[in-house]
């Protein structure tokens, strides 16, 4: 098995003084695509790894949760710069206009603007309602699928079968609620599931619907980048 570490984003925000939790600063984002580069890293888009058995020795797969205006402004045009591929989360239900997760503050990006996105991104799914799948009944997963589902459709969006779950939440304490809702998400289709958990993933897979997310915070320096992405989140940190 090869390591695989998955790392996850969120908010670039234009000044350093605001880098910290969620929010990473422009500047301190190329730095580690130019690592990720100049160290000959390797990057997947999340649907071809169904067709492989094995990857490169450094290899990682970058994540963008929410699709925010943001994003579309610092991080796309860093991703095509220097030729990395990346799969951008959507929370359907707030496209076009503005997230309640951050007391309404981060725009969204459209349809049109989702559609206009480089061939370098893959789409994925964030829920409909960015819910928390741990808090909710079946039925009511389901139902966040369906309407998922059919804003694809009515919208023709290329979106890739692979969901992170919103806050990294899934019923996961007892095994028959865990065991119930992955049958949800092998009936809706689902080929993987992104949890946080914060370590480094091993490829091939072996739980496709647990697949460990390492989430990059703004105030994390070069070096501690280095460590999270050769060890995961470490006690230390």
């Amino acid at each position: 098995m090869s390591s695989l570490p998955i790392l996850m984003y969120h908010n670039v925000v234009s000044e350093k003084s605001k880098s910290k939790g969620l929010n990473i600063f422009v500047d301190r984002l190329e730095e580690q695509f130019k690592y990720l580069i100049e160290n000959k890293y390797n990057t997947y888009h999340l649907s071809e790894l169904q067709n492989l058995k094995t990857i490169s020795q450094k290899s990682v797969i970058l994540t963008f949760d929410d699709v925010t205006k943001n994003q579309m402004e610092f991080a796309i045009p860093l991703l095509k710069k220097y030729g990395l591929k990346a799969t951008f989360f959507i929370p359907f239900k707030y496209v076009g206009g503005f997230d309640d997760w951050n007391s309404g503050s981060e725009a969204i990006m459209s349809v049109d603007e989702l559609k206009a996105i480089p061939s370098n991104i893959e789409l994925g799914y964030h829920s409909f309602a960015h819910r928390n799948f741990e808090k909710i009944s079946l039925e009511e997963a389901q139902s966040d699928f369906d309407m998922s589902e059919a804003f694809v459709l009515e919208n023709k969006l290329n979106v890739f079968r692979a969901i992170a779950y919103p806050y990294g939440k899934y019923p996961k304490k007892i095994i028959q609620e865990k065991e119930a809702f992955f049958k949800v998400l092998e009936k809706n289709q689902m080929h993987f599931a992104l949890r946080i958990g914060n370590r480094v993933s091993k490829f091939p897979f072996k739980d496709k619907f647990e697949i460990q997310r390492i989430d990059i915070k703004g105030e994390d320096s070069l070096f501690k980048f280095k460590l999270k992405l050769k060890f995961g989140k470490l006690k230390l940190f």
